[in-house]
């Protein structure tokens, strides 16, 4: 039993070797980040059920059904 654990110590300084130790995390704070947007033209604008044919898209229409 002493020699498995020689070995398992051994395998494990070889892979601690190769590899190096994992790095450490990153937390959810730092991953992200708040900025303002600007505003923009279409989100002022208000709905217009006239123009709205304009950004309608239908295939049986588009096909000409």
């Amino acid at each position: 039993m002493n020699k498995a654990l020689t070995t398992e110590a051994a395998e494990s300084a070889v892979r601690h070797a190769r590899f190096g130790k994992l790095p450490e995390r990153i937390s959810f704070e730092d991953m992200t980040e708040a900025v303002e947007s600007a505003p923009t033209a279409g989100a002022n604008s208000s709905y217009n059920p006239e123009a709205s044919w304009k950004y309608y898209s239908c295939l049986a229409l588009d096909l000409g059904l």
